[in-house]
C-alpha cells in the first residue's frame, strides 16, 4: 500500500509538470465517496455520493428529505397534508400539487389499483399507527365507498384542492419515489455525477459508478431467507420494490399485509408477492408497484404490455414464477429459474 501512494504522489508531480493537473484531479475525486444515513417517512435511507461535491450534496439531500417528510407525512400535525385532510382540501403547495397531478394520473391509467384516497382505510388496519387490527366487514364497506380519487375537484391553475367529506389523503405510496427523484436532482444540481439514493428500498442511481460501470441492484426476496430474487445491472434508473412481506400482522393465523385493494378495502390477493419496477420516473415507479401488485399477475403483464417505454418490472408470483419483462434481458441476472416476458404475447 505504501509503495502504491508514492508512486501515485509521482504521477501527480509529473502531470503537475505537464499541465494535466485538472485530469488528474477530477480522476482521483470521482472515487470519493460521501455517504450519510437519515430515518424519515417511516424508514432508513441512505444517501451516497462521489467525487469532489459529495460532502455538499450529500448535505443538501438529506435537508430536502427532511423537508418533503415534514411536508408530507399524515403522521404529523404541522404537515401539508394533514392539514389538507383536516380542512377538506386547500392550495396546494408546488409539490404537493406534483404529487397530486401525478396521483390522479396512476389512478386514472390503473384504472383505480393505485388511489391515495385509501387513507382511511389504512387507518382502520391500523397501518398508519401500528395499531393494527381487522376491521369489521360493515366498516370497511362504508369506507372502501369514499376511496375514490375522481370525486374530488382540483383546479391546477391555483392549485386548489377540494376534497368530499370524509375523504382523506395519504402519499404514501407515492412520496418515496417522488422523494428520491427530488433529492437526486438536488445532488446533480450540487455537481454530482454519480450516486445512489436508498430510500427504504426505493433505490436511485444518478449515472454510472465512478469506474464508469453499472450499479449492481439486488432485489430482496421475500422470504427473509438473506437471498435475492435477481440482480439489477443498471444506471440513471429507480428501481422500487412493492411486497407483501415488507409491513404486516398476524391475527387468529392470518398474516394481513399493507397494500391494500382499494376495490375491497383488504389487503390485495392476486398471486403476486412482489413487484419490481425499473423506470426513470421514479414517482411514477412507486405507484405503479404498488398498482400492478393490486393487479395481479394477468393484468399487471397487460398493462405493463401498453407501458413499455415507461417501465420495466420484475415480478414474482405466489406459486414462486419470477417474470421478468423483456426490456431487462441482459441487465437482470438471477440463480433462480425465470421466464421473460415479451412485449406481445406469444402465437401458439
Amino acid at each position: 500500500m505504501k509503495r502504491k501512494r508514492k508512486i501515485a504522489v509521482i504521477l501527480i508531480g509529473s502531470l503537475l509538470l505537464t499541465g494535466c493537473a485538472a485530469q488528474l484531479e477530477e480522476i482521483i475525486y470521482a472515487s470519493k465517496e460521501t455517504t450519510e444515513s437519515i430515518f424519515a417517512m417511516d424508514t432508513y435511507m441512505t444517501v451516497t455520493a462521489y467525487g469532489a461535491h459529495g460532502k455538499e450534496a450529500v448535505a443538501e439531500a438529506v435537508k430536502e428529505i427532511q423537508r418533503l417528510d415534514d411536508l408530507l407525512s399524515t403522521g404529523s400535525e404541522e404537515s401539508e397534508v394533514t392539514a389538507l385532510n383536516q380542512n377538506g382540501g386547500g392550495i396546494l403547495s408546488e409539490d404537493t400539487a406534483y404529487l397530486w397531478e401525478k396521483s390522479v394520473e396512476a389512478f386514472e391509467e390503473t384504472k383505480g389499483a393505485f388511489d391515495v384516497t385509501i387513507y382511511p382505510v389504512m387507518k382502520a388496519w391500523g397501518f398508519t399507527d401500528s395499531n393494527f387490527q381487522v376491521p369489521e366487514k360493515e366498516m370497511l364497506q362504508k369506507l372502501i365507498q369514499k376511496v375514490d380519487s375522481s370525486a374530488a375537484v382540483y383546479d391546477a391553475e391555483i392549485k386548489n384542492l377540494q376534497l368530499p367529506q370524509s375523504v382523506e389523503i395519504d402519499f404514501g405510496g407515492i412520496a418515496k419515489g417522488y422523494t428520491s427523484e427530488r433529492v437526486a436532482q438536488v445532488m446533480k444540481d450540487c455537481g454530482v455525477k454519480s450516486g445512489m439514493l436508498n430510500l427504504g428500498g426505493n433505490v436511485e442511481l444518478i449515472g454510472e459508478k465512478p469506474d464508469g460501470s453499472k450499479f449492481k441492484v439486488a432485489i430482496q426476496s421475500p422470504a427473509h431467507d438473506g437471498n435475492y430474487l435477481g440482480v439489477l445491472q443498471i444506471s440513471d434508473m429507480a428501481v422500487i420494490t412493492s411486497g407483501s412481506y415488507e409491513r404486516y400482522f398476524e391475527e387468529d393465523g392470518v398474516t394481513y399485509h399493507h397494500i391494500i385493494d382499494p376495490t375491497t378495502g383488504y389487503p390485495a390477493n392476486k398471486g403476486l408477492l412482489s413487484v419490481t419496477i425499473v423506470s426513470q420516473d421514479a414517482t411514477l415507479a412507486d405507484a405503479y408497484s404498488t398498482a400492478l401488485f393490486v393487479m395481479g399477475t394477468e393484468e399487471a403483464i397487460s398493462f405493463w404490455r401498453t407501458h413499455t417505454k415507461e417501465f420495466d418490472a420484475v415480478l414474482l408470483t405466489e406459486e414462486g414464477e419470477l417474470l421478468v419483462t423483456e426490456g431487462l434481458q441482459g441487465a437482470f441476472s438471477s440463480e433462480r429459474a425465470y421466464h421473460i416476458i415479451e412485449k406481445q404475447e406469444d402465437i401458439k
